[in-house]
């Protein structure tokens, strides 16, 4: 029960990495927060922890609005009184060659995948300033590291997102605020069980553990940065990866 009586908020909390991160958060004793624009999604991980047990508020709410984010923060320490743990996970992709990437998609994954981070950490370190401390995770990816072709509106957020960790740490410190970041790899999603099966071979071809990632994997990795485990771990980005960024690209 490493998260016995704190509150988490967790933004893109309907799937994948945020549902799994917000049922094993419930599981260590944690009350859930899940923010997202797929309410009906949110709501339903929600019930699935009310049923085994747990405390969970579903709320619709967009990240890359700050209007919304603020409120979703001020109704999380308003129903649940206080704010420790702020995973702001919510992301999105659009692949395109660079020489055609539409403008309107450039400005949209900024605005969710770099803008909502900001506007997460924003909102609950205000809060964690006044109640003297907590915890930021936010979701950045391998991508933030390497030129990966196709993505580049994903992969220009996710470096800012590394960056903004590093920037965080340091202010938010003598808060007793720590600041760090997940880099998650390819991870067996709803969206890359979508992918071509060559595709998908040549994903795997360039991780050195020979896999895709499960959602539970990069779950563990947040529990430990939301616990006191990671006590005296801030400004870093763990990579949850299967080894791609210390292989590179390679073939098995």
């Amino acid at each position: 029960m490493r998260l016995q009586g704190r509150i988490a908020a967790i933004t893109g909390g309907a799937l994948g990495i945020g549902r799994a991160t917000a049922r094993l958060f419930a599981a260590e004793g944690a009350t859930v927060a899940l923010g997202d624009v797929d309410v009906a999604g949110a709501e339903a991980v929600a019930k699935e922890i009310v049923a085994g047990g747990g405390r969970a508020l579903a709320v619709g709410m967009d990240v890359g609005d700050a209007g919304q984010v603020r409120d979703f923060v001020d109704r999380v320490v308003s129903e649940l009184g206080r704010l420790d743990v702020m995973f702001a996970n919510a992301g999105i992709a659009h692949s395109a060659p660079f020489l055609e990437h539409p403008e309107a998609e450039w400005h949209r994954v900024l605005r969710v995948n770099l803008s909502g981070v900001f506007f997460c950490c924003q909102a609950a370190a205000r809060q964690m300033v006044r109640q003297g401390g907590g915890r930021i995770i936010a979701t950045a990816s391998i991508n933030g590291f390497r030129g990966v072709e196709n993505l580049v509106g994903y992969n220009v957020a996710k470096a800012g997102v590394i960056e903004l960790t590093k920037t965080l740490a340091v202010e938010l410190a003598k808060h007793h605020i720590a600041v760090n970041a997940i880099a998650p790899a390819q991870i067996d999603t709803r969206l890359t069980r979508s992918l071509p099966e060559e595709a998908r071979r040549r994903r795997v071809d360039r991780i050195p553990m020979g896999r895709f990632g499960d959602v539970d994997e990069v779950a563990r990795a947040a529990l430990f940065l939301a616990s006191d485990d990671a006590s005296y771990v801030t400004g870093h980005t763990l990579a949850v990866d299967g080894g791609y960024l210390a292989g590179g690209l390679w073939s098995r």
